[in-house]
């Protein structure tokens, strides 16, 4: 497997996790934080801590992820330079033509009106 194809899979496991610890929240402060104990008692950590728990779990998987893509970019399999294509020979068999056309002039000075 290659270094590529592993921060690939990596990649797709971290994107899933975030999709999942997102879903599990809610904006209004119910989700997994409010199952646990919600009004006033102390359940499992509590609300607060349950809170935390998912907000730095989801910035750990958002800078996570950001990582693993930008180092992704650099591990894509470019191939060596003979095999790559040379940028001079573009354009060696290609045929060039011009037309030869007459300059027109128009005189605008003369159409006003006398």
């Amino acid at each position: 497997m290659t270094t590529y194809t592993l921060l690939l899979v990596l990649i797709l496991i971290v994107a899933i996790a975030l999709i999942l610890i997102v879903m599990v929240q809610n904006p209004k402060g119910g989700g997994l934080s409010s199952s646990f104990g919600g009004g006033g008692s102390q359940n499992i950590g509590g609300v607060q801590n349950t809170n935390n728990f998912l907000d730095k779990t989801t910035w750990t998987l958002a800078i996570t992820m950001f990582a693993l893509i930008l180092l992704a970019n650099f591990a894509i399999p470019r191939g060596n330079t003979e095999s790559a294509p040379q940028l001079d020979d573009t354009l060696s068999g290609v045929e060039t033509t011009t037309t030869n056309t007459p300059a027109t002039t128009t005189n605008t000075a003369n159409d006003s009106v006398k």
